[in-house]
């Protein structure tokens, strides 16, 4: 009785390892806008967008996050946006009142990437 337990508890361990060690696929989409040439007035409404065409099947994390980059600084106590779908492609953000220059957009979701510099203005 006591070895079927022990190869019951070997064999129920052996899954558990398998399931923590099955590998979850890192969704890094490409920030498609705002790109380079694009200026965005303080007030504003804009389309956040991003490539959402090659997801994996599975994602740690299905939701997303989107703030502001500055300097090389994340503006992590103002998201724009945050709690959407990754798999939505975009999502319109009302360009907040900060100080005008370059940006960048940082997209959370399993990761995080910037998209292309771009201007905000008065």
């Amino acid at each position: 009785m006591h070895a079927s337990s022990f190869f019951g508890l070997i064999t129920l361990l052996a899954f558990f390892m398998t399931c923590i060690a099955a590998p979850m696929n890192v969704y890094v989409p490409t920030v498609l806008y705002p790109h380079k040439s694009s200026v965005w007035q303080i007030g504003s409404r804009h389309n956040v967008t991003w490539d959402a065409s090659s997801p994996p099947s599975q994602l740690s994390n299905p939701y997303g996050m989107i703030v502001l980059r500055k300097d090389g600084r994340l503006l992590l106590d103002r998201p724009l946006a945050n709690g959407f779908s990754i798999l939505d492609g975009r999502y319109e953000v009302t360009v907040p009142d900060v100080e005008p220059g370059e940006y960048q957009i940082c997209l959370f979701g399993d990761s995080g990437n910037y998209g292309e510099v771009f201007n905000i203005t008065n």
